[in-house]
């Protein structure tokens, strides 16, 4: 045999194509951001006149003649992720910069808070207490977990529908996602039931100030008006919601490998034990006692107790605390200190749990602030007015049942313009509530549509906080988080419809 052919009958390696993943969140949200930018180019920038208390007219759109310099759309690139940590918005001009004067826009009172609660739980980790407490909870749920899915998302829609209950769920995730890995399941029942669970109550917004009450002053309305079909939307949709939930859950216990989160390396070693864990001692029970208490007491210390009681005009009750985060920022960093000594870690065991919380955190709260620094590059090139504009016209001369359907469309873009769903109600309602009386169907259908399309976009969009520091706590990629809540968002969106047809046909 020639040397030639010796050569040419030789194996050749083969080259593995290097697998490519799915891109990160940090990469997903600089692309949006970058994408963002350079639609500002395209769409020209404009404004709406305001009345005496800061809400748009309806009919004064004009577009602005000075675009911003390229050099400062250059800055505002640039700065994106400082002003979406500590950037002020000026009261005269509306621009968010880090260095000018007037109220805090970015999301650094949310992204504290996301490291507070990290050191909190950590500590409370510390312990020992969560893993005891988790390790008997699972045991005795062990043949009726989904118990516990159902009454964790009925909880959170009603803390949704009632006050807007979203970003204060981040806090939740350290004490559920372990917990529905020891029942069997994986970290998207997790993600499902927190997300999905507190969004379907925010869609389906009652009583709700920070969503209903401001867009129902907006628009001229009594928070009570409509009350009717939110209801009914709430209970047929959170039915739904938990049923969709429950599925994803029972075909992971049953086979595993139809995770669509996948499995971090140990989630399979959390089991529930098949024998009674050993009895907790009272140090573990007395921290056990400190974190339910720490969270109950966040909830109560953010409702608006007047308002949801007596509605949106009632002055607060003495006994109420009006916090937000800041105040829970300080509740969690006192009670991580607090549990750290009944729990005996001692000093220098706190202090590096403390910082340990910090550290493992900071990812999350970092892309809460990504996703803020979009909403600042829409708001300095002030094209979201153009965009609402724009869909000003789509929802005008049609007939009733159509124009509630296309308020609801129109208002999803919107959402993932402002997540913020009192600015999104400030900004939209003063110019969709006149259209419903040409359209003669009842304003209260229109402020239904548009918190219906805000809380439907607000479960996917990656620029809320709700979503991104959700998944990010949780570990779970977000590409595979819209694998699982899309066709949820589908049999929803349809349901939505359905409803607001069915209410715009009836008057």
């Amino acid at each position: 045999m020639s040397e030639t052919a010796t050569i040419e009958d030789t194996p050749k390696p083969v080259r593995h194509k290097k697998k490519r993943g799915f891109p990160s969140t940090y990469t997903i949200l600089a692309g949006v951001t970058l994408a963002v930018w350079l639609a500002a180019f395209v769409i020209p920038p404009g404004a709406y006149d305001l009345d005496a208390q800061g809400r748009p007219i309806a009919g004064s759109y004009h577009r602005i003649a000075e675009a911003k310099e390229f050099s400062a759309c250059i800055r505002d690139l640039f700065l994106a992720p400082v002003n979406g940590l500590y950037g002020i918005q000026d009261s005269k001009t509306s621009q968010v910069a880090p260095d000018l004067s007037g109220s805090l826009y970015g999301a650094a009172a949310v992204f504290l808070f996301v490291l507070a609660v990290g050191a909190f739980i950590t500590v409370a980790f510390a312990t020992g207490a969560l893993d005891s407490g988790i390790g008997r909870l699972a045991f005795k749920l062990r043949n009726r977990s989904i118990l516990l899915i159902v009454g964790i998302m009925v909880v959170f829609a009603i803390a949704g529908t009632v006050e807007g209950f979203a970003e204060e769920t981040l806090g939740f995730y350290a004490l559920l996602v372990p917990l529905t890995l020891a029942l069997g399941y994986d970290r998207m029942t997790a993600v499902g039931a927190i997300i999905s669970g507190a969004g379907i109550g925010v869609l389906c917004s009652t009583v709700n100030p920070f969503a209903t009450g401001t867009a129902s002053s907006a628009a001229g309305i009594a928070i009570g008006d409509g009350i009717v079909l939110r209801l009914a939307m709430l209970v047929v949709l959170t039915t739904v919601t938990v049923a969709y939930v429950i599925w994803y859950a029972r075909r992971v216990k049953a086979d595993p490998s139809k995770s669509w989160s996948g499995w971090q390396p140990g989630d399979s070693e959390v089991k529930a034990d098949e024998h009674e864990p050993d009895p907790m001692t009272r140090r573990q029970v007395a921290v056990l006692w400190l974190v339910g208490v720490t969270f109950a007491f966040m909830i109560f210390s953010i409702i608006p107790w007047g308002t949801v009681i007596k509605g949106p005009d009632a002055k607060p009750y003495s006994w109420e605390l009006g916090w937000y985060f800041p105040e829970l920022t300080a509740l969690f960093l006192l009670g991580a200190i607090v549990v750290g000594l009944v729990g005996g870690l001692g000093e220098a065991k706190m202090s590096e749990n403390i910082g340990k919380g910090f550290s493992d955190f900071v990812g999350a709260g970092f892309v809460i602030v990504l996703a803020r620094g979009v909403t600042v590059i829409m708001n300095n090139t002030q094209i979201t007015s153009t965009v609402l504009h724009a869909l000003e016209g789509v929802v005008s001369g049609t007939s009733s049942a159509a124009f509630a359907v296309a308020v609801f469309l129109v208002n999803v873009p919107l959402a993932f313009l402002i997540p913020s769903t009192s600015g999104h109600a400030t900004l939209a309602m003063p110019i969709m509530a006149p259209l419903a009386d040409f359209a003669h169907v009842p304003r209260s259908l229109v402020v239904t549509a548009w918190q219906s399309a805000s809380g439907w976009a607000n479960l996917v969009t990656p620029t809320t906080a709700v979503v991104t520091g959700g998944i990010a706590l949780a570990k779970v990629r977000y590409d595979r988080y819209v694998k699982f809540i899309v066709p949820l968002m589908g049999i929803l969106f349809v349901l939505i419809c359905v409803f607001l047809a069915i209410a715009a046909w009836l008057g």
